[in-house]
C-alpha cells in the first residue's frame, strides 16, 4: 500500500526564511555589474550565443538580448553571424572595461572595509 507522506509546513518556512535572509544579505546588482558579468561570460567562453550569455549572467534572455544590443552599440561587444544564428565575442575595448571594473570594485571594497572599521 503507498502512504502519503506530508511535509510539514515549517518545512516550507524555513526555505522561505533562509530565503529571505540570503536576498536581504546580498545587493541588487547594477548596470555596470551586469555589463561586467556578460562581458566576463562571453571572455571565458570565446564566441557565446544568446541563451549562454543569459545563463551565465543569470538573466533572463530578453533583458539580456537588450544588454548585448547595448553593449554592441558601443563596441564592448560584437555580434558574429553563424550560420542562421549570432554568436557573440568580447572587443579589446570589453576587455579593458572588465579589468577596470574589477580594479573599481576592489577599490571600492577597500574603502568600505576601512570605513567601516573607523566605526
Amino acid at each position: 500500500m503507498f502512504t502519503k507522506t506530508k511535509i510539514k509546513p515549517a518545512t516550507f518556512n524555513n526555505i522561505g526564511n533562509r530565503r529571505k535572509h540570503l536576498l536581504l544579505n546580498e545587493r541588487r546588482r547594477t548596470k555596470y555589474d551586469i555589463y561586467a558579468d556578460i562581458v566576463e561570460v562571453i571572455a571565458k567562453k570565446g564566441l557565446c550565443s544568446l541563451t549562454r550569455v543569459s545563463y551565465g549572467a543569470n538573466m533572463p534572455v530578453d533583458r539580456a538580448k537588450k544588454t548585448l544590443n547595448f553593449l554592441v552599440s558601443r563596441g564592448f561587444v560584437r555580434e558574429i553571424a553563424v550560420g542562421d544564428g549570432r554568436k557573440y565575442r568580447v572587443t579589446k575595448w570589453g576587455l579593458e572595461y572588465l579589468e577596470t571594473f574589477k580594479r573599481m570594485r576592489k577599490f571600492f571594497a577597500a574603502l568600505e572595509e576601512q570605513n567601516s572599521n573607523d566605526l
